[in-house]
Order: C-alpha cells, then sequence, then structure tokens
C-alpha cells in the first residue's frame, strides 16, 4: 500500500513499499576481513527518565540484537560512541553494558571489543586523566574483551600539546595486558576533540599518532580511524608498522577501503554495520572468495543510505541506527536514552526507511511499512 513520505520541502511524495526482502542467512566465517559492527543499545521506554537522567536499558532486547550481529558473522564493537557514549549512556551504564556483553559473547563465542574512555570524569589534570582510563582498561580486561582505546574529551580539554598525548597513550599502551584498538574519532563526530593529538593541522596530528604507534607496535593490535577522508585513510594505513591493522570508520567510503588496492587494505569497525550487519556480512563472505566486483555490487548501494546517516551534524547518526532497528524488527520501540529520538527530523528519517527498503534490509517489509505509517500517522501526516 503506497506511503506518503515528507520530503525536506514538506511536500508529500507516493512510495511503494517493496514486498521482499534480500534474502540473507547466516553463513559461514569471515575469512579475508576482521569485521565489527559497533552496537546500539535499546532504551527500556518504561522506565521514568527525563533527558540528563541516567541511562535506561533494556538489556534483553540489547543482547538480543548483538546475537543477531554475531549469528551473521560480525564482531561487536561494544560501548562505542554508537552506543551513546557521551550521548545518553555514562560510564555505570557502560561498564555494564560491557560486562553483559562480554558474558554473552562467551556464552555464544563472539567476537567483542569495548570502549575504554574517561566519560567518567569531565576535566582534570593528565594524572587524573590517565587514572580514568585505567579504571575503564580494568573492567575491559576483567571481562575477557579486547580493549579499544577511546579518544577522551578529558584529554582533548587537558592536554597543551602533542607530548601529552604521547605520555599518556605510552603510559596506557605500556600497562595494556594485550594489544589494543587505537580509535581516532573526529571532531565531525564529536566536536569536543577537535586538536586531537596535539593540533588541529591533520597532517600533524596524524605524524603524534603514528609515533604513539611506532614506540609500542607489540601493544597495538590495529587503529580505527574515523576521519570521513578516504585519502587520508589509505595513506596513514600505508605507514603503519607490520602487523598493525587499520579498521576504517570511514561510514562515507568503507567498500572502496576495505576492498583495498594492490597496496593493501582496510578492516573494518563501523557504526553503519549496525543497520548493515547482515548484508555486510555477506558482501565480506564474497570478497572472501576473490570476487571484489562482487563485494562492491552488494555493498556499493549502501553508501546513499550511510551517507544521509551521517550527514551532519554527524553525532546525530544514532538516532538513524535506531530508527532502522525499530522498523526491522529488533526492538519493539523507537525510543532512545536521553530522548535522542528527537535528534532526526521526520522527512530526514523517512528518506532513511526509503534508502534501507529500497536495499531490502528489513526482514519483514510489512512490519516496517506498518510502523513508518504509525510515525506518519503520530506526525501528523495524511495524504
Amino acid at each position: 500500500m503506497t506511503l506518503h513520505l515528507p520530503g525536506a520541502d514538506g511536500a508529500l511524495r507516493a512510495y511503494e513499499p517493496r514486498t521482499e526482502p534480500l534474502a540473507l542467512t547466516p553463513g559461514a566465517p569471515l575469512t579475508s576481513r576482521t569485521v565489527f559492527s559497533a552496537a546500539h543499545v535499546v532504551a527500556d521506554p518504561y522506565a521514568d527518565t527525563t533527558p540528563d537522567s541516567p541511562a535506561a536499558v533494556d538489556w534483553d532486547a540489547t543482547l538480543a540484537f548483538r546475537r543477531h550481529l554475531w549469528s551473521h558473522g560480525l564482531g561487536v564493537a561494544e560501548a562505542m560512541d554508537t552506543a551513546q557514549r557521551g550521548m545518553g549512556l555514562d560510564w555505570a551504564g557502560a561498564a555494564e553494558l560491557i560486562r553483559r556483553s562480554a558474558a554473552e559473547a562467551k556464552t555464544v563465542g563472539g567476537r567483542i571489543a569495548c570502549g575504554v574512555g574517561t566519560d567518567q570524569i569531565t576535566g582534570g589534570t593528565l594524572a587524573e586523566v590517565r587514572a580514568a582510563y585505567e579504571e575503564q582498561l580494568a573492567v575491559v580486561e576483567e571481562s575477557g574483551a579486547q580493549a579499544i582505546l577511546m579518544a577522551s574529551r578529558a584529554l582533548a580539554a587537558t592536554a597543551q600539546g602533542p607530548d601529552d598525548y604521547l605520555e599518556v597513550y605510552g603510559h596506557l599502551l605500556r600497562q595494556a595486558a594485550e594489544p589494543v584498538v587505537l580509535h581516532w574519532l573526529g571532531p565531525m563526530f564529536d566536536p569536543a576533540l577537535e586538536g586531537y593529538w596535539g593540533s588541529s593541522d591533520l597532517d600533524a596530528a596524524t605524524d603524534t599518532f603514528l609515533e604513539v604507534i611506532a614506540a609500542h607496535p607489540d601493544k597495538v593490535d590495529g587503529i580505527k580511524v574515523s576521519l570521513l577522508d578516504a585519502r587520508r585513510e589509505v595513506d596513514l594505513r600505508r605507514r603503519l608498522p607490520q602487523g598493525v591493522r587499520c579498521y576504517t570508520g570511514d561510514d562515507f567510503n568503507y567498500p572502496e577501503l576495505i576492498a583495498g588496492d594492490e597496496q593493501g587494505f582496510s578492516h573494518a569497525l563501523l557504526g553503519i554495520f549496525d543497520p548493515l550487519g547482515p548484508l555486510a556480512a555477506e558482501a565480506v563472505r564474497v570478497l572472501d572468495t576473490g570476487n571484489t566486483e562482487g563485494f562492491r555490487a552488494l555493498l556499493d548501494p549502501t553508501v546513499e543510505l550511510s551517507r544521509h546517516l551521517f550527514q551532519a551534524p554527524t553525532r546525530f547518526y544514532k538516532t538513524g541506527v535506531v530508527f532502522l532497528a525499530w522498523l526491522a524488527g529488533h526492538q519493539s520501540h523507537f525510543t532512545m536514552v536521553g530522548g535522542l529520538q528527537s535528534a532526526r527530523s521526520l522527512p530526514h528519517l523517512s528518506r532513511a526507511y526509503e534508502l534501507a527498503d529500497g536495499l531490502g534490509l528489513f526482514p519483514d517489509p510489512k512490519l516496517a511499512e506498518e510502523r513508518m505509517r504509525t510515525l506518519l500517522h503520530l506526525y501528523g501526516v495524511t495524504p
């Protein structure tokens, strides 16, 4: 049945939903690339909360979504910015999320890596920033998960230059029990991270980042780069020490970066693989056979959706991710911690639905259509 979707100009346009989903089922383990999906959290819609109160999480639905990702052969990147770290999920909630998800990963044999940050503090001395990192690193290591050292708002606010980054990260890498993933999140994802690594000049910042890695290559499994600049990522991965991986975090250019070139390729740690999980896994299985063209044929058409979800202000992409999870039937409601479901407009969400439906991402297109119709009615849309 026809839906009438509002565009950015306020006019309604007719859209005919598809009737059959893309046939995607769990398959063989991925072999040619290591692929993590950063995963969202499902809010408890019945909790009596306000936007500035601690997050109330529906743990059953949250863990069920992680089992969905693991079932398709993807790793889960837990308690990252996709899980609304610093945008509704505080450290206490993140710590519980890490412990619960790591325990679930052991139960099902899933791969998991978890974010280590400093969001239990808002600022302080370098010693206090180090201590905050150490507290979170201990929680992740005790859970049995791999650590992802996330960029820190507190460090960005405190550091006086590159040497402070070298000191803090060197200290953390020396004490890490196992090799970690270093995460460079650009200011388009979090404006508080402007000037990270001691400079707003990305060339200078890259040199400092590489200096950290070069001093401790045995403690760095890889880097996760989220700068939305494919050329810079390729240049950076070609400068990495032997054995250090590049996990693309570029939600604009991921097919070409994962496919790679004659000099190498990127693995993946992506927020867009939350809604794209089954399709992304199928594409990588095609790539595992050496069929790069088939891989691109599957994944290239998803870029328009990803660029739409991650359009500026990029940090609000989580709203579109959770919206698509609701339409896909992974949760029973479109409610987010911190009330972030209000962070994108109805025209934005309508376009996200149209693009995702066109890709066949919804396991039950009829359910997605009914839920989209409900949202339209809630907003007062009548043909």
